[in-house]
């Protein structure tokens, strides 16, 4: 057996030495940053969406911005393959694709004024790019906010403690936001002091609540969760931001630091052993997690972590407005996804030290689990530890937290807590991934409206408390609907599939924007990760579609899947026109945009 410890100072060494060489690469052949060029936190200052900011402070708002659920769930679910290909794939996909991926469109939305990715195509390659890259980026976010309410849903239901401890930061960041907007403004520190404080008693009052007479209004079955969680993703898009939005994702973000910190210290003292085989009779398919082989589906079900399209809206987002210097473009845009990349390994190594029979106890159903002839070694004593009946929840927020719980229950005198730690890690990764669902409902609020605008203009008045309330019950419905009506069988592939599709568009921009301004000897650096994301999910998507979604007659992700090829196909032949356009008139090494600028959406506004 191979120990942990091997495998995260392996992955630590790699993702460190591919900063140092392959980023100074990327920044300084590629990108061919530009120290002395001015940027838009300096030519459109408003001090409240343009702002030079620091970079260590900006890369730590885009790390928290691009690693919500994903490089927790997605590595945690492809350990059904084993844990070498998973590895392999964060490791080699996050330098060769995902940093460049990210780093690429960082740049190009800079050199455009912070423009968004759906501005930035219209621009660079046609209004018909323009119109179909946010046609893709509202259906894709639609799939992302169900995608990640699955394992909310799997993780809470049937649990009154972990109702409770979830359930309670709602009106904890309510507070926060009201005490820091009226009854103590500007007073950060003190704040989180006490949100932090409040949140904490939270999960200790949780093995009380559950004692209460009451508790039974707690244990939610997955329809009535997956319609509580619809109702929060209306609420935290229709409320005003800092109310709720902000005060949650603040909050969150030490929950996630200290959590990965926990972790990498309790491996270092622990020293688990990998108990799940480096490959598992399941690549070649028959897996009850994820539905089909090892290729394509390894390279949808980890997204983050190693490649997510999802990081093209925040790398066109608000990040390039806050951009103080092009240089900055390294750290932030390179080296948060190479970070993100390390805590994907961190949560595949959570899941790979448990037994193997008991990570298929937890993820798979239990009719399934039954089929498999597998004994549980070690889930009974699990269970008792966590203080919660662990077999049967799949989406891989359990198993991530009953890895972690197994791990720092062989500290001496934290065995006795370890209740506590389970339902503080399914709280820390509940939150993070409602900070998802709730910043991309207000997204796709924003985005629907400006569509509706176009239809009739007082639809588009994002003012007016009518069109606040219609568009983000429609937001939340739609994505509402997909999570009641699915599964993780169902919702990840396809999640998994719409994001990378994603990253396709971002690679065909990112092309074209290379080519405008004049590296087009470094094109290799895009079209090659750019093909290979195309083959792998393409052929996931018919996949999903003749192996998953018709045998269960699930016609509506049928149609989803053939809209999402459709608008694929439509963008690679669009980006290919382009390439060969600019290729004969690529325009001027030095091209500026015009500068009626349209700012990107903002997710905090």
């Amino acid at each position: 057996m191979i120990n942990s410890v091997f495998l995260v100072v392996v992955a630590a060494l790699v993702l460190v030495l591919a900063y140092r060489f392959l980023g100074a690469f990327m920044a300084a052949k590629v990108l061919a940053l530009d120290a002395t060029r001015r940027v838009p936190s300096e030519t459109h200052q408003d001090g409240r969406d343009y702002l030079p900011t620091n970079k260590w402070v900006l890369m730590g708002h885009h790390f928290a911005a691009i690693a919500g659920a994903g490089p927790l769930i997605g590595p945690v679910l492809a350990a059904q393959f084993g844990w070498l290909p998973g590895a392999l794939w964060i490791l080699i996909g996050a330098v060769l694709a995902g940093a460049v991926h990210d780093s690429v469109i960082l740049l190009a939305s800079v050199r455009h004024q912070g423009r968004s990715i759906a501005e930035i195509a219209r621009e660079i390659i046609g209004p018909r790019m323009g119109m179909v890259t946010s046609v893709a980026i509202l259906l894709i976010l639609v799939i992302a906010m169900a995608g990640l309410g699955i394992p909310v849903v799997n993780a809470l239901k049937d649990s009154p403690w972990g109702t409770f401890t979830v359930g309670f930061t709602i009106p904890v960041a309510i507070f926060i936001g009201l005490y820091l907007k009226f009854i103590r403004p500007g007073k950060i520190v003190e704040a989180t002091i006490i949100g932090m404080t409040l949140i904490l008693l939270g999960v200790a009052a949780g093995p009380y609540v559950k004692e209460m007479s009451w508790a039974h209004y707690l244990s939610l079955d997955e329809k009535t969760m997956s319609v509580a969680l619809a109702a929060y993703g209306f609420l935290a898009a229709a409320l005003p931001v800092w109310l709720l939005l902000l005060p949650r994702d603040y909050l969150s973000t030490y929950m996630k630091l200290g959590v990965i910190f926990a972790l990498a210290i309790g491996i270092l003292i622990v020293h688990p052993e990998i108990k799940m085989p480096a490959l598992t009779s399941f690549t070649g398919g028959g897996g009850p997690v994820i539905p089909g082989k090892l290729f394509p589906f390894l390279f949808v079900t980890i997204a983050c972590g190693a490649l997510s399209g999802f990081h093209a809206l925040i790398s066109s987002g608000t990040t390039p407005k806050l951009i103080s210097n092009e240089r900055d473009i390294l750290p932030i845009g390179y080296g948060a996804m190479l970070l993100e990349a390390f805590v994907a390994i961190m949560a595949l190594v959570a899941a790979v030290v448990l037994p193997m029979p008991d990570y298929f106890a937890i993820n798979a159903k239990p009719e399934v689990f039954a089929t498999l002839g597998m004994v549980p070694e070690q889930l009974t004593e699990l269970s008792k530890l966590a203080g919660e009946d662990l077999a049967g929840r799949p989406g891989g927020a359990v198993t991530l937290a009953a890895g972690m719980t197994w791990i720092f229950h062989k500290i001496p005198l934290l065995d006795r807590l370890m209740g506590f730690w389970y339902h503080f890690c399914i709280m820390f990764e509940a939150l993070f991934i409602l900070t998802t669902i709730d910043a991309g409902t207000r997204v796709g609020r924003y985005l629907l409206q400006d569509f509706a605008g176009h239809l009739w203009k007082p639809l588009g008045d994002k003012t007016r408390w009518v069109n606040i309330v219609l568009f983000s019950a429609l937001l939340s419905g739609a994505w509402g609907w997909l999570l009641y009506t699915g599964d993780v069988k169902t919702i990840w592939p396809l999640f998994g599939v719409a994001n990378q599709m994603l990253a396709i568009i971002a690679f065909g921009i990112g092309t074209a924007f290379l080519i405008r301004i004049g590296k087009k000897k470094y094109l290799w650096v895009t079209l090659v990760p750019m093909a290979f994301v195309l083959t792998v999910t393409l052929t996931a998507a018919v996949l999903n579609i003749t192996d998953n979604f018709l045998p269960k007659k699930n016609y509506l992700l049928v149609v989803i899947s053939v809209v999402l090829i459709v608008l694929v196909a439509i963008v690679t032949l669009e980006s290919v026109v382009a390439w060969f356009r600019l290729l004969r008139n690529p325009g001027t090494p030095e091209y500026e945009p015009v500068e009626d600028v349209i700012p990107p959406i903002n997710v905090l506004d």
